[in-house]
């Protein structure tokens, strides 16, 4: 378990990271609202912090508010149903400067305050801010172009054209969740316990744009990330257009995904398939991570924001599971088959009742692995992602699977 001087340095490097993105954004853009289903960007500038402050020193160790009018506004984020999106207006939010001398402020406080909080207050603060990090890069991604600055541009790995197959993936016992004393994790990542899994066989590669262009020209819908120019399919990247690259992975939805799969007769995994093909070994033992126990670098995958967009799915194979699957971890979230339901045991935490409790109905869908801008302690094999099924905007691509 790390130590306090330890949680310190690691939030100081994710308050690095959230800065550094927020610096992309261009001010006038702040009152923005990227994506319809989420709050302008205003919101999320202030929320990390408001976040920190809420669960640190307000809820935790219950020290006197210096704003609570901010603390209210920037508690909680939204997940609307289609349709029901939200009506603020611009107006309705303090300007920059001024959600800025609140964040200093709190950082200040909460810095004071860090020796005193409990181990799991500051692991639920860090994780969040990684995981806020990942979501202000995506509602970025949605940013028109010139509304954000481009960053120095980083020299991407290439790889030789994917021959797709098939692998076999044994049958075997799998491990989901975790244990307390393994270490902190998020609410729905307990409690531990084991599932077999049928021999099954899933692609050793997601699914790429050249797969998934064969879907749309045989009248599929595009994904909502591409854009047809005369003849030529584009790819809306991080920072600008470009022709669309055929190895790499297709982000699409839940339902993009099962469509597809369902097109070429096979399904989408469970979330116990992905743990057997990502962790499992053909004996019985599991590994921490697909390559085994070692930690993540970024010769093993495309993930901790070495890059922001993707990158081939042959790039990295170092980083091929034991059976020889490719990229489980990192290059885009994968979606799965199984919806975000608890596991036996599930019990909320007291200062966050909310994170898990309120998506667990059918329209929200387990995600495994790692996008480009997933922070490296959120690579832990128990950790669970989760979005709607049809929401578009996520960096999720999938794979397919055959049952025997």
């Amino acid at each position: 378990m790390p130590s306090v001087p330890q949680l310190r340095r690691a939030l100081g490097e994710a308050r690095s990271r959230t800065d550094a993105i927020f610096s992309l954004i261009k001010p006038e853009a702040f009152y923005e609202r990227p994506i319809p289903e989420r709050h302008r960007i205003i919101f999320y500038f202030g929320h990390l912090e408001a976040f920190d402050w809420n669960q640190i020193c307000r809820w935790t160790l219950d020290k006197p508010s210096f704003h609570p009018e901010f603390d209210r506004l920037f508690e909680a984020g939204i997940d609307p149903k289609e349709g029901d999106l939200p009506q603020d207006q611009p107006s309705d939010w303090p300007s920059i400067a001024q959600v800025q001398q609140y964040n200093s402020q709190v950082r200040r406080v909460v810095d004071k305050a860090l020796g005193e909080a409990p181990d799991q207050a500051l692991h639920i603060a860090l994780e969040h801010r990684w995981m806020h990090a990942e979501t202000t890069a995506y509602i970025l991604h949605q940013l028109p172009q010139e509304r954000k600055i481009t960053p120095l541009p980083s020299q991407e790995p290439q790889g030789p054209p994917p021959q797709h197959e098939m692998i076999e993936i044994l049958a075997g016992r799998v491990t989901l969740g975790r244990d307390p004393e393994e270490g902190f994790g998020w609410d729905n990542e307990f409690a531990k316990h084991l599932q077999d899994v049928p021999l099954f066989v899933i692609s050793k590669y997601k699914v790429t744009n050249g797969q998934y262009l064969k879907f749309v020209e045989d009248g599929a819908a595009p994904p909502p990330f591409w854009s047809l120019q005369g003849t030529q399919w584009f790819l809306q990247a991080m920072f600008g257009e470009i022709p669309l690259p055929y190895d790499w992975p297709v982000y699409v939805s839940q339902w993009e995904a099962k469509a597809y799969a369902e097109w070429t007769g096979m399904d989408l995994p469970s979330e116990a398939q992905f743990h057997r093909a990502a962790y499992g070994t053909r004996t019985s033992e599991e590994r921490m991570y697909p390559w085994g126990d070692e930690p993540p670098n970024d010769a093993r995958g495309n993930f901790n924001f070495t890059y922001w967009d993707p990158i081939p799915v042959t790039a990295t194979p170092l980083g091929d599971s034991d059976f020889g699957v490719s990229q489980l971890v990192g290059n885009g979230w994968e979606w799965t088959s199984t919806p975000f339901h608890p596991f036996e045991g599930f019990t909320p935490y007291p200062t966050y009742t909310g994170y898990s409790t309120r998506f667990f109905d059918q329209d929200h869908y387990v995600i495994k692995g790692a996008s480009p801008t997933t922070a490296n302690c959120l690579l832990r094999r128990s950790f669970r992602n989760w979005f709607r099924q049809g929401y578009p905007h996520a960096h999720a691509g999938f794979r397919c699977v055959q049952n025997s």
